[in-house]
């Protein structure tokens, strides 16, 4: 019989594990983003002292560990009335939502609050920085100011980031400086650093290691979007610079995260394996992949309902990091081709006009939430092939969402329209309402349906008399891109 991990909702009680999860604050904020330039100069390569120099050197890095899709912009289908007169590629489309879960770290001695994008897209942790500054984004706290704690070249976690890894640095004492490109053609430059992460555990006890991370002093922004309202990113991916990894080579917690994502915004964000239920979890085993370190599961074939839509190998990547789902060419016209068919005679009409996202459809009045279409439209279901029969299905509220217009449009996108190639993605719009486990240790994935509005009942932390959860409520970040001109 098939599993299809949808069944008995958890999300009041689960059972406790020999894991020693970590107390997470989890908060959120409104997007109002825009781009400074901060014209503090750069610091002399031969200036004395351990502070970063922040050069125009981009450094050696990983760029397949390191790459991460994220879905800052989009394009429309081939229409010559939407070319972008100054690239010739196409324009995206109007006041598209994008929306981040985020947590809140603190960070540093004495510790200050961070807001990090939380990303199972990649590695590598990183903060804007006051190294000076070239060029940041609006942010909702300080920017961070590294005292003294540079990385060298000669560290292992150095040599996990650069590439080729026979020639990171000119010297084993240079600084380890970084580079990343993300797809949309966005950036980070900065240098490792290390600083402490105070962290409270479930027993009750503190913790203060001191991680590797990212010291971002130039973030480059494509002029069409405008950055999630956030310190930095959080890298949760398998790579040995993920802060869970190095919190697992310490002896502080297992290799194991989570996260629930509510689909009304919040939920929660764990490490350590106390919040894993010992049943109803269906596991898939990851694909291994020595280069690039991603959540990656397959193959498998892509299911209607209960109709088979011809598109049978995908191979899909878990990235928190993205807010709306992506299919390869030839995998999402087909499902678009059979989601269009069974809407036959049900009384929707495509929405041309409605630009939030490439497919929408009306109704006969506007709809309220997804619950008002989900008479229409039927799960998608992503059927694994190993291990036989397990499935991952997908409501319609983990691939539709509802405009402002009171239209339903499709989050699933052609992610080869914007440089994804025949990568398929499961982000955040897929991921909700239910737990996702990342098991690094036995290398699989797992989920279950549960209530991501409330943290699950087990073993609490107190202090001061008072009881406190050790992952808290997390919220979302939207945004909005703004019209090419």
């Amino acid at each position: 019989m098939a599993n299809d991990g949808q069944k008995d909702p958890i999300g009041d009680n689960a059972p406790t594990g020999n894991g020693r999860p970590i107390n997470l604050d989890v908060e959120g904020d409104d997007r109002n983003t825009e781009t400074r330039d901060q014209s503090h100069g750069v610091k002399d390569a031969g200036q004395k002292g351990d502070a970063p120099k922040t050069t125009d050197r981009s450094g050696y890095y990983n760029e397949d560990d390191l790459h991460v899709w994220k879905d800052r912009y989009l394009r429309r289908n081939e229409d010559p009335s939407r070319r972008d007169p100054k690239t010739g590629g196409m324009s995206a489309p109007k006041k598209i939502t994008f929306k981040y879960y985020h947590v809140t770290l603190n960070i540093g001695h004495p510790p200050k609050p961070y807001f990090l994008d939380i990303d199972t897209g990649s590695d590598l942790t990183w903060l804007q920085c006051d190294a000076p500054c070239i060029k940041c984004t609006r942010a909702p706290h300080a920017l961070y100011k590294p005292n003294k704690n540079l990385v060298r070249c000669e560290d292992p976690l150095c040599a996990s980031l650069h590439w080729p890894a026979n020639k990171p640095c000119e010297t084993p004492d240079d600084q380890c400086d970084y580079e990343i490109e993300y797809a949309d053609h966005g950036s980070s430059m900065g240098v490792l650093i290390r600083d402490s992460f105070p962290l409270r555990l479930i027993n009750g006890s503190v913790a203060g290691p001191r991680l590797i991370f990212g010291c971002g002093y130039n973030q480059e922004v494509p002029d069409s979007f405008d950055p999630p309202y956030t310190d930095g990113v959080l890298g949760l991916t398998g790579g040995q610079l993920s802060i869970v990894s190095q919190l697992h080579k310490q002896g502080i917690t297992r290799n194991i995260l989570g996260h629930c994502l509510s689909g009304k915004g919040g939920g929660f964000l764990f490490f350590g394996n106390d919040l894993v239920p010992s049943s109803r979890v269906v596991w898939v085993p990851m694909l291994l992949n020595s280069l690039e370190k991603r959540y990656v599961l397959g193959p498998t074939e892509l299911l209607y309902g209960n109709r088979a839509t011809g598109v049978k190998g995908l191979l899909v990547v878990f990235d928190s990091g993205s807010t709306y789902s992506y299919l390869s060419s030839d995998a999402y016209k087909a499902t678009l081709a059979i989601v269009k068919e069974d809407l036959n005679g049900k009384q929707l009409k495509d929405a041309v006009e409605d630009q939030n996202l490439p497919v929408c459809w009306k109704g006969a009045k506007p709809f309220k939430s997804i619950h008002d279409v989900k008479n229409y439209f039927k799960p998608l279901v992503l059927r694994f092939t190993k291990p036989k029969n397990m499935q991952l299905q997908l409501p319609p509220s983990a691939y539709l969402i509802i405009t402002k217009h009171g239209n339903a449009c499709l989050g699933i996108l052609n992610g080869s329209e914007v440089g994804l190639g025949n990568d398929n993605i499961l982000g955040d719009i897929s991921l909700q309402d239910k737990m996702v486990i990342y098991d690094n240790e036995k290398q699989q994935i797992g989920w279950v349906a549960a209530n991501c509005d409330r943290l699950l009942k087990t073993d609490r932390d107190y202090i001061g008399g008072s009881s406190q959860p050790f992952a808290s409520n997390m919220d979302i970040l939207e945004e909005h891109l703004k019209e090419e001109l």
